[in-house]
């Protein structure tokens, strides 16, 4: 995933040094989210895209570049739940193995086993706990990534932290523990 640049003239728009530089810096952190929020790497690439593509139309028109992390963020949700409210959106199958994605390490196994058991969360709930427990927001920034209310955002997160709970069954309490023990408390 890179930037691009206009094949025709071999140069670009005025920003595109300016958007080169961010997209160098934040895409591989936006991949990440989007990773979290769908799942599946090849999705999380597709919506990474996307975003970036908004942004970068949207660059010449934004004045306040030091509110750019939050507002490319924003974009990733929103392509990630526009993409869950598509009535044809081929359905895939949940399993129990997650695949091997060339290039990517999985992680712990603890994990794996949290990216597994979000994977079955519905999609609003699942954004609230990434963004409130991965991207470490706070209720007011989640509503705000939203644009839902805070009593919103605490409801979907209770909603989402049981479903969560449920799937993980005998594994949460120790990654519960694991948690606790890795904080210092």
């Amino acid at each position: 995933m890179t930037p691009s640049r206009s094949s025709k003239t071999g140069t670009g728009s005025p920003w595109d040094g300016e958007f080169a530089r961010y997209f160098d810096e934040r895409a591989h952190s936006l991949r990440a989210t989007a990773y979290l929020l769908c799942g599946d790497w090849h999705q999380a690439e597709d919506i990474t895209q996307a975003a970036l593509l908004k942004l970068y139309l949207a660059w010449p028109r934004l004045s306040r570049h030091d509110a750019l992390d939050g507002y490319a963020r924003k974009i990733v949700l929103r392509t990630f739940l526009s993409e869950h409210r598509r009535v044809w959106r081929k359905r895939e199958k949940l399993t129990d193995a997650l695949p091997d994605v060339p290039g990517e390490t999985n992680g712990t196994e603890q994990e794996m086993l949290v990216r597994h058991a979000l994977s079955g969360i519905a999609p609003k709930q699942r954004a609230v706990l990434v963004l409130r427990y991965f991207e470490d927001l706070s209720v007011e920034e989640t509503a705000t990534a939203l644009g839902c209310s805070t009593g919103n955002v605490k409801s979907q997160g209770a909603r989402g932290l049981a479903t969560l709970r449920k799937r993980l069954g005998p594994h949460f309490s120790e990654l519960a523990l694991s948690g606790a023990h890795d904080d210092g408390r």
